[in-house]
């Protein structure tokens, strides 16, 4: 059960969580400490000297030095099996380690990458363990965590690839949970499952001993994510499952996206895959 931490960074949630789920399933925790020189790559070639890179990197490997005593000691005190690794990496050289680690992995948690005092290498992380390293990812909230055994689920259903990979992912969560509730955002007119939205779906669940029910919703706000997370809220969810970027990231980076905005204001775990 891997993460990767970078500082400075509130490593708090990131780390208990990755510790609840590695003892759920009698795991390995893998933590990555990253530092990160976060100078613009080109910024070298345009006059400065050696001193100047040395200096960033030596600042960088510094604080990477801390994270790890920090990491390397919970996890000590925690009973779960881990591996701390360091290195020290240019914010555009960040995907190929991340990759590395998540190519191998089952579920990868990381915190948020959106919101006060995110570093700015945070959204390539969580984009470089999906995309790169096609890996599940479950994205933790400060100061929140997902209980041992979730009560009800929210599962994002819109017919995509990209949902339908996260439910598989995601299946071992989904049968622990009390119920799970498909969550149907103004379903197409036209097409296979418009007299019945949800409900393939919820077959296929059920015959794996899945729990679910189906909500359909209208589009009364502005943002999918929105509805979405508004509807966690009132059923008092402890993990949403969707897809992530059915549009191309740099669509969603530049018009937004129910990926882009709820990695930014979800208010529960959420585990996305691509």
């Amino acid at each position: 059960m891997p993460t990767v931490l970078t500082p400075p960074a509130n490593t708090a949630t990131q780390l208990e969580q990755t510790i609840s789920l590695t003892r759920q399933v009698e795991g390995h925790a893998d933590a990555l400490c990253l530092g990160v020189d976060r100078t613009q790559t080109g910024y070298y070639y345009a006059g400065a000297n050696a001193m100047v890179l040395q200096e960033t990197l030596a600042r960088a490997k510094e604080e990477v030095g801390e994270i790890e005593k920090t990491v390397t000691k919970r996890l000590g005190q925690s009973g779960v099996a881990f591996n701390v690794e360091t290195g020290v990496a240019q914010i555009a050289d960040l995907g190929r380690h991340v990759a590395r680690l998540a190519r191998f992995s089952d579920l990868v948690v990381l915190s948020q990458p959106y919101g006060k005092d995110r570093p700015a290498e945070a959204e390539a992380i969580v984009e470089s363990a999906l995309f790169e390293g096609r890996a599940p990812v479950l994205v933790v909230p400060d100061d929140v965590t997902l209980p041992e055994r979730p009560k009800t689920v929210l599962v994002a259903w819109n017919e995509s690839i990209e949902a339908m990979t996260a439910i598989r992912k995601a299946l071992p969560m989904l049968q622990a949970a009390d119920l799970v509730r498909v969550v149907v955002i103004d379903p197409p007119q036209h097409g296979p499952e418009r007299s019945d939205p949800g409900g393939l779906l919820c077959q296929m669940l059920s015959r794996h001993g899945v729990k679910c029910e189906i909500d359909v919703l209208s589009k009364s706000m502005t943002r999918v994510s929105d509805v979405l997370n508004r509807h966690a809220v009132d059923t008092a969810a402890d993990l949403i499952v969707m897809g992530a970027y059915g549009h191309s990231r740099f669509r969603e980076a530049i018009l937004g996206g129910a990926t882009r905005n709820m990695l930014e204001k979800a208010k529960v775990p959420v585990l996305m895959a691509h």
